[in-house]
């Protein structure tokens, strides 16, 4: 018989220690509570978030630019070919 994987059951751990503070019943939890929505009232409020979304692959190394990154907005901005649409 095979020993399961240890990572798999250190992280359904973690992943089941992070409900243990809430009030409904759940047995895993993958994300994190906060949603710190802000409401954009400024085009240059709209374009540091806009930048923080496209360097987000960048900054977990995934490609070296923004445009890069086939399911980014940036590809729209650089008029490149995307798989993202955007409506407006």
């Amino acid at each position: 018989m095979e020993e399961p994987e240890s990572r798999r059951e250190w992280i359904l751990g973690q992943f089941k220690d992070a409900c243990s503070h809430l009030k409904r019943e759940q047995e895993y939890k993958v994300w994190q509570d906060s949603n710190l929505a802000k409401m954009i009232f400024t085009n240059k409020f709209f374009y540091e978030k806009l930048n923080y979304i496209h360097q987000n692959p960048v900054e977990d190394l995934l490609v070296q630019y923004p445009e890069e990154y086939m399911f980014s907005s940036a590809r729209n901005y650089a008029e490149l070919d995307f798989y993202l649409k955007l409506y407006w």
